[in-house]
């Protein structure tokens, strides 16, 4: 009897604690999507890096996705997060089990596709065309002579060979023209490339044909004259992102901000910016074109060097530096601070340099300062590398005095001293009299909104550097 009660009793303790977590599980499952964006801090968009999405040049992020993000991110006054992934499927999948909370891509709307996600409304249209290469001579012959020449009439396309993206629209609309016409058109999906790469390889003559919007040929048809893009394959189709099908409140607040956006003299601008402007030839075709050559700057190797001594990621020095300088050695500030570190006349000498350094012991001498705020933060048992970052960053823009200034309120207000998270908002707040004017302020006033935007800056370019370049 004694062993009945037992097992009664460790069932029923059993029972309420599946009930507990199906409770805590049911009311995680029937959190909105932008409740849990709140919760996480940010917003997660996944986009594909090309030479018109999402770039870095002479080390500023840019690209049209990255900048309607960063619009959207500014209107839901949220952080945000870039993840780039060129594998469409695999974005398919991040967005469906909620890995990413909008795919930033111009994604052609189709059946098939919405019944995977929810499209937002439109953020633009576009046409597919066929891509195809002018003969040697195109330029001493007329329209009416290379359109007999070049495939005009979409039946032509029958037993031709076609590569495109893998799991691209384009293959779902060429299945559909191969049927439309009664001749078999051969798809090779390629997986490792992106469009702007299939049309480099027409251009050049190792592939005959491929497929992309008419928005993306026309890019191209600025550094590769000898391609022609001037036969479509479909009518004109809308393009738009992605959201999980679930996330009916983010997908409205999008919309919301789509309809106020979209059409504006700033979309416009944006737009034209990088789909209608022949100066992105230069750009592209620049040293420090970085999705390309790899390349930040012509200091990086000094960089990768010197990082070495403190043992920084190299992207996150070189962050530092563009932040600094914009790699532009002749920098200087009204206050006096000089060269790619910008370092103030006073610090400069503690670390025996000057304007007439050499550049390479002007990042030397900047790596041996950030070793020396390291060792003055590591000494109050800080545990966090990321946490010491932040506090370094914080302190080289503004010294370390107005640092210690913050750790000591938020001690003192029962914060944590060594969490930059609880330190950082009393030195954004070190420009109110009630803060800097405490006793325990040695260091008094300082605007502690610059610096701490200054950190949060340079942490965000690192990581869009993570997207895009390697590691060494």
């Amino acid at each position: 009897m004694k062993h009945l009660f037992k097992t009664i009793f460790f069932i029923l303790i059993f029972a309420v604690t599946l009930s507990a977590c199906n409770s805590i599980f049911q009311k995680n499952k029937n959190i909105s999507a932008i409740e849990k964006i709140k919760q996480k801090g940010k917003i997660v968009a996944v986009t594909q890096n090309n030479s018109t999405d999402y770039f870095i040049y002479k080390g500023e992020p840019m690209g049209y996705q990255l900048e309607l993000l960063q619009m959207l991110s500014d209107y839901l006054k949220i952080k945000l997060e870039v993840i780039v992934n060129n594998d469409l499927e695999s974005n398919f999948k991040g967005i469906e089990n909620g890995d990413y909370d909008i795919m930033a891509i111009n994604l052609t709307v189709n059946k098939p596709r919405a019944e995977r996600i929810s499209f937002t409304n439109p953020i633009g249209q576009t046409r597919q065309v066929l891509v195809q290469r002018k003969p040697s001579n195109f330029k001493e012959l007329s329209n009416e002579q290379l359109d007999n020449v070049l495939i005009r009439n979409q039946i032509d396309l029958g037993n031709k060979v076609i590569y495109v993206k893998k799991q691209s629209s384009y293959v779902h609309r060429l299945k559909n023209l191969s049927e439309e016409i009664g001749k078999e058109i051969i798809i090779v999906e390629v997986p490792d490339y992106e469009d702007e790469q299939l049309i480099e390889m027409v251009s050049d003559g190792l592939i005959d044909f491929t497929v992309c919007d008419e928005n993306v040929a026309m890019v191209s048809q600025m550094y590769f004259d000898n391609i022609d893009i001037a036969t479509p394959i479909s009518f004109q189709q809308n393009v738009a992102w992605a959201v999980n099908k679930n996330s009916r409140d983010l997908l409205k607040l999008i919309n919301s901000w789509l309809d106020e956006f979209k059409g504006t003299p700033q979309h416009i601008a944006i737009y034209n910016k990088y789909y209608k402007n022949d100066k992105r030839i230069r750009m592209i075709n620049n040293e420090y074109f970085a999705n390309i050559t790899g390349k930040l700057s012509q200091y990086d190797e000094i960089i990768k060097e010197n990082s070495k001594r403190i043992q920084w990621d190299w992207r996150l020095l070189a962050s530092l530096i563009c932040q600094e300088s914009r790699f532009d050695p002749t920098a200087k500030s009204w206050t006096g601070a000089f060269g790619l570190m910008q370092f103030m006349p006073s610090t400069a000498a503690l670390f025996k340099v000057s304007e007439e350094s050499p550049l390479d012991k002007q990042i030397e001498a900047g790596t041996k300062y950030i070793q020396w705020l390291d060792k003055q933060f590591r000494q109050n048992n800080i545990s966090s590398d990321d946490d010491i970052i932040k506090f370094i960053l914080a302190s080289y823009n503004v010294g370390i005095g107005h640092v210690i200034d913050a750790q000591k309120l938020a001690e003192k207000y029962g914060y944590n001293p060594n969490k930059w998270e609880d330190v950082s908002f009393f030195l954004l707040n070190k420009s109110n009299p009630k803060y800097y004017l405490d006793p325990d302020v040695k260091f008094g006033y300082c605007r502690g909104k610059e610096t701490c935007a200054y950190v949060e800056q340079i942490i965000d370019r690192y990581n869009h550097y993570k997207n895009i370049l390697a590691d060494n």
